[in-house]
């Protein structure tokens, strides 16, 4: 069945006011109309089956007919924090982290960040990104929309860990000598974890500066094998297996 997110404020006890660009989406595009029956998520947990029963030139009204409770996302949150890529790829980074049950993404900036200023993103592509969160919660069903923060620095990003005794962090890098994934998760006691922050660097990896800064904050350095991933592929793969192994 079809799912649309709609503002919250369109919502009342028993009906459903539909305008503005969910209208054109719904209407023009997916060809819905007068008695179709569709689901629609206002991001309060549910979802709440439809049924148009009047179209107008730009809005349409709906009436609720019933509510179904949607599965909050388990714990440990997984959290990625992404030293921000080229713009196509967190695009589908983006996409694929909804689907994944990521709880939120921070990008930030680092010394081989794809932008080295945060206030440099132009405003057209935060706003790619969160309709490209809006597209994927419709598809996936999500009863949330995944938050994407602001931009910020890895310090500043270390300095929330450091803030945050609920918090674990780990990070991947192609430097010898560190864990792989599977030991470290085989070893590692998660029971007391509410988050998982999974910090990945960009094209360029992470400086040995920035690798020796997550050290010292206990932020264990880890391998996903011999082969170099690019970034899209990394944290795809590292998401379904933490997802595999840790959620319930």
């Amino acid at each position: 069945m079809r799912r649309y997110w709609l503002d919250p404020q369109l919502k009342t006890d028993l009906a459903v006011v539909i305008q503005g660009d969910p209208f054109h989406h719904i209407f023009d595009v997916c060809r819905q109309e007068q008695g179709s029956q569709f689901e629609v998520l206002f991001g309060d947990g549910e979802a709440h089956l439809v049924e148009v029963i009047e179209v107008k030139k730009k809005q349409a009204l709906a009436r609720i007919l019933s509510s179904r409770k949607l599965p909050e996302i388990p714990r440990p949150y997984l959290k990625l924090f992404i030293s921000l890529p080229r713009y196509p790829v967190m695009e589908a980074l983006v996409e694929k982290c909804v689907e994944l049950g990521c709880a939120e993404i921070q990008p930030f900036i680092s010394d081989f960040s794809f932008v080295r200023k945060g206030d440099s993103i132009p405003p057209s592509k935060i706003e790619r990104w969160n309709k490209i969160v809006i597209s994927a919660t419709q598809q996936s069903g999500r009863g949330e929309l995944m938050p994407i923060h602001p931009v910020i620095t890895l310090a500043e990003a270390l300095e929330k860990l450091n803030h945050n005794s609920q918090a674990k962090g780990l990070f991947f890098y192609e430097g010898a000598g560190h864990k792989d994934l599977k030991t470290y998760l085989k070893h590692e006691d998660f029971s007391k974890s509410q988050e998982l922050w999974v910090f990945v660097g960009s094209e360029g990896g992470f400086s040995s500066t920035e690798v020796e800064a997550l050290s010292k904050m206990g932020v264990a350095p880890l391998s996903l094998g011999d082969q170099v991933l690019r970034v899209e592929t990394a944290c795809i793969s590292i998401l379904a297996v933490l997802k595999y192994e840790l959620v319930n």
